[in-house]
């Protein structure tokens, strides 16, 4: 097995050299291409956003033109709002319809013939239905029947029109590979990453391959093993991963190939990533919970990512919003606790070591000195009851919790959040991820000041491998079953265990 870099020569040009330039053979194509970059995850929430602005402008058109044309009369207040509600109302119930369908996918939005008919019938069906709830509620008197079949009328031919634009739009960008990339990983056999049809999809839909690795035919798993050279390429990739910035995993090998396929995936679950299976003719045995389209393929989904991108802004902007609050509400304390470890021990006030944080990616983490000592790296020993290496002050730090402070800092730099599974020294790391099953997981996350384990009597020290065992346990349940919810009773009961003496 060897990588590829798309820089390079060999089975990128082969596979890949139709996604390298623009499908356009005059420069002036290609100069419009780098011009031209359009975000591709944008598409369907700009999309949705035109539809609201569209059908609530031709509601109030409909409504106020109407009376203004034919009455002679300038609308209420009161009024201008009912014709405003009414587009997005209508507009509501449409969209609902059309994204149950597939009709906001961008590969569904380039097929204009499928919008029109969509369009026409979810329509005509919503507007026949509320006409019939506001005859039946007897609210139509409020509404002129001009007034509500312009709206019909001018609100279909609107969108049509609207959705004919953006389909010539969307095919122009996907022509000119004009989509801002995404950068996605290939891990495949030499055939098929010369001959996929989904390959030369991939760039017209937003992907970007930074990286291909190659797999010989001779270098399938045998005996539920991988051979030496495949687990280093692996390993190779899954360093690529964390180096660069990826969105994705796509595999192309031969579905057949269940122990290759398994075992890759079982080395690549280290990795905070979605992990997807490019289409084979074998697909029924690895079909996952949801598929997702790669242009006019798909492919299905063996590993989902944690947090969606909306999750991830969420918990993000609670984050900073709650560290910001928490430092100007506890600085005098925090002012007040670096004066009286100056005046009880020799040293530096804060004390930085080294840890693993998300997606194995390590960094330093900041926490006010509790011992005489600075261990960092392999030299790490856990905490013990009456360890002698713990100051005077710095036992009655860590029984309250008051040397994780700091930790607020990491937090707003993005290292940390408020809840995750707590961040193991490397030393810890080391030991436990020979010792115990899926131990790498737990970067799935950011890692937090508190998390799910703590507040459940799995903090301090950790003397068995069966205490840890359950630690990561209560940190991968958290992974699976998060919501802002969640975090939100973590930091409350944290709050009320904070002053139990379960640290020393």
């Amino acid at each position: 097995m060897s990588q590829l870099s798309l820089q390079s020569d060999g089975i990128q040009r082969l596979a890949l050299s139709d996604m390298a330039e623009p499908r356009s053979g005059s420069s002036c194509g290609r100069h419009a291409t780098r011009q031209l970059r359009l975000p591709y995850h944008l598409v369907e929430p700009i999309t949705f956003t035109v539809d609201i602005i569209l059908v609530v402008a031709i509601s109030l058109l409909a409504g106020i033109g109407y009376n203004y044309f034919f009455l002679g009369l300038i609308p209420a207040a009161n009024a201008i709002q009912t014709y405003a509600a009414t587009g997005v109302l209508a507009l509501t119930n449409v969209s609902a319809i059309l994204a149950a369908r597939g009709d906001y996918r961008v590969s569904n939005l380039v097929s204009f013939y499928r919008q029109a008919r969509d369009l026409t019938l979810i329509w005509t069906g919503v507007f026949l239905i509320l006409v019939g709830v506001a005859f039946s509620l007897k609210v139509s008197a409020n509404f002129s029947r001009a007034a509500t079949l312009a709206f019909f009328v001018l609100g279909l031919g609107g969108m049509i029109a609207w959705r004919r634009f953006l389909a010539q739009v969307l095919g122009y960008a996907m022509s000119a590979g004009a989509f801002a990339s995404r950068n996605v990983i290939l891990i495949g056999e030499r055939s098929r990453l010369a001959a996929s049809p989904a390959i030369s999809e991939i760039r017209r839909f937003g992907y970007t391959p930074i990286h291909a690795f190659e797999i010989e035919q001779e270098e399938r798993v045998t005996e539920n093993k991988l051979s030496l050279q495949l687990r280093a390429t692996i390993q190779k990739a899954i360093e690529a991963a964390r180096v660069e910035s990826v969105a994705e995993i796509l595999l192309l090998i031969g579905w057949e190939q269940s122990w290759t396929i398994e075992r890759i995936t079982k080395m690549l679950s280290v990795l905070p990533l979605p992990v997807y299976l490019v289409p084979d003719e074998n697909i029924v045995r690895y079909l996952g919970p949801r598929t997702i389209n790669i242009g006019t393929t798909w492919a299905a989904e063996i590993q989902r990512a944690p947090l969606t991108r909306t999750e991830q802004f969420i918990k993000r902007c609670f984050d900073t919003i709650g560290a910001t609050a928490v430092l100007l509400l506890l600085s005098p304390l925090m002012l007040l606790t670096a004066l009286l470890i100056k005046v009880d021990s020799h040293g530096p006030v804060l004390f930085f070591q080294t840890r693993n944080g998300f997606n194995g990616r390590s960094f330093r983490i900041v926490k006010f000195r509790s011992m005489h000592v600075l261990e960092d790296g392999n030299a790490f020993r856990q905490a013990t009851r009456g360890d002698p290496r713990v100051t005077r002050l710095g036992r009655w730090l860590r029984r309250a919790n008051i040397d994780e402070l700091p930790q607020l800092f990491n937090v707003l730099k993005g290292n940390m959040s408020l809840v995750g599974p707590r961040p193991h020294p490397v030393a810890l790391n080391n030991e436990y991820d020979k010792l115990i099953a899926n131990y790498a997981l737990r970067n799935h996350v950011k890692p937090g000041i508190t998390g799910w384990a703590q507040v459940n009597g799995y903090r301090g020290e950790t003397p068995t491998t069966d205490m840890m065992e359950q630690r990561v346990a209560s940190d991968l349940w958290y992974i699976s079953n998060w919501s802002m919810w969640l975090d939100i009773r973590i930091l409350f009961r944290t709050l009320i265990l904070g002053l139990q003496p379960t640290a020393y």
